[in-house]
């Protein structure tokens, strides 16, 4: 059985091709999957699940789930948010809904991303900032006032 590929929702490209380091751009994560999965992880804990139509097609094209660094998240997103152990079966069905459900996780945090990071020049820094407000229990809108003297 092959694994579904985990899409990435058409107005979200950019985004992830910006926070993929390539020959062409300095981006934060290694992979298409790196992206994806910091992105799900966001969009879990702030609880926001968003479908989408319109799939990307190429540049980035939908993610084959082996080039995932630990594709157990993809499983563990999905039975968190079923709470049915069935959701783990290795079937086509089964693999088809943990598929949508990483990815709708996936876009929502993109979408948090997409919010956070608009007019930064510095992705990375930002994206730092995000982090070390939610270790110290900030909310995100207090980004605008952290003070970048830590990091010195």
């Amino acid at each position: 059985m092959a694994l579904s590929r985990i899409q990435i929702a058409l107005d979200k490209a950019d985004l992830v091709r910006a926070l993929r380091s390539s020959e062409q751009n300095e981006g934060i994560f290694s992979t298409y999957g790196d992206v994806l999965t910091f992105a799900a992880a966001l969009g879990f804990h702030h609880k926001k699940r968003v479908p989408f139509e319109k799939a990307s097609r190429r540049d980035p094209d939908p993610v084959l789930q082996e080039q995932f660094r630990d594709n157990s998240i993809i499983s563990l997103l999905a039975f968190a948010e079923t709470r049915n152990p069935n959701i783990l079966a290795q079937n086509e069905d089964c693999d088809r809904d943990r598929a949508k459900i990483f990815q709708e996780y996936a876009n929502g945090g993109l979408e948090i991303l997409q919010d956070e990071l608009k007019d930064s020049t510095d992705l990375a820094a930002k994206v730092l900032l995000m982090l070390e407000n939610f270790k110290n229990g900030l909310p995100s809108d207090s980004l605008e006032n952290f003070d970048l003297s830590i990091f010195l």
